[in-house]
Order: C-alpha cells, then structure tokens, then sequence
C-alpha cells in the first residue's frame, strides 16, 4: 500500500510541476512573444530575460529559449557579444532538435533564425534539412498536427523573399490551408 501511496504522491507531484511549467512557458504567448521581440528592443529584452530562467526539457519551449537568445543579437551592438547570442542560440537549438527531430514548429524557428545568419558565421548548416521538414510537415497539414494559425504563417514566411526555390514555392501555394 504504502509504494502505491508513494507512487501517487510523486505523480501527483511530477504532473503538477509539468503543468506549471506549460503555464509559465505558455506555447501561444511564447508565439506571440517572439513576433514582438523581433520588432522592438525592450520586447526581446523582457522575452531573454524570461526565457533565460527555463531549465526544463520540453524541446518547444526550448526552441523558443533558443529564439530569445538569436533575436537579443540583433539588439545589442558588441560583434562579439552578438556571435555569443548566436553560439548561445545554435547550441540550444540542436539540444531541441535533439529532444524532437520531427518537430515543425522547432525546426521552423531554427530555419528563420539561421536563414538570416551571415553564412561566414558557419552557423547556418541546418538551413536545407529544416526546410524540407517544414515543407513536408505542411504537405501533411492536417495531419501533421499543425493548427491552422501556426501552419498559415510558416507557408506565408516561406512563400515571402528568398526562402524557397521556385519549384518550393509552386509546392506551397497549392497546398490548402
């Protein structure tokens, strides 16, 4: 009796901090965190900062971790200090990528992060294989567990410039979302 009591105490316990955890990494408001951050300072400053607390394993809220540190380069004026948020960046991705290979949404991240790295940098090696995943995820949309919001904007971000091939981009406007 008393292993089962045990048992139940430390799921109860397991359960409640993972369920804390999705509510202060909420995936929606990280989404919408990043967008912002982007465009102004304090935003990404505010989003780093967060972001720098988290020490759990979920390889979303890890990507998006990752993301925090990528855009704060983009802010401050040091080279060296930006090559460190880039390096910061790269490693926490691949950790990600590590946890969930299959994941869109992580890899999606990665690809707009990388795609705008200076390619003497050799911080951008990931960019064909992530593309092909995020084409291929949107290929399967529905399927491929993607909401409709989140698989709009990574079609509409790989349609925009130069992202993707002409053939890609005939592959992504024909697909129905």
């Amino acid at each position: 009796m008393t292993k089962y009591f045990l048992l139940l105490v430390f799921l109860f316990v397991a359960a409640n901090t993972w369920a804390g955890d999705t509510a202060r990494y909420s995936i929606n408001e990280l989404r919408l965190k990043y967008q912002k951050a982007s465009l102004d300072e304090a935003t990404a400053k505010e989003f780093n900062k967060q972001m720098s607390t988290y020490d759990g394993k979920d390889p979303l809220v890890k990507a998006y971790q990752a993301a925090s540190e990528a855009v704060m380069a983009k802010y401050v004026w040091n080279p060296y200090s930006k090559l460190k948020h880039l390096q910061t960046a790269s490693a926490m991705f691949q950790e990600a990528v590590k946890l969930d290979a299959r994941q869109s949404e992580i890899r999606f991240l990665r690809f707009t992060v990388e795609h705008y790295v200076p390619r003497y940098l050799n911080l951008s090696g990931h960019i064909k294989e992530d593309k092909k995943l995020i084409i291929e995820s949107l290929q399967e949309y529905p399927a491929s567990g993607l909401s409709e919001g989140l698989a709009r904007i990574m079609r509409d971000f790989m349609l925009s410039k130069d992202h993707c091939t002409e053939q890609e981009k005939k592959i992504l406007r024909n697909i129905n979302i």
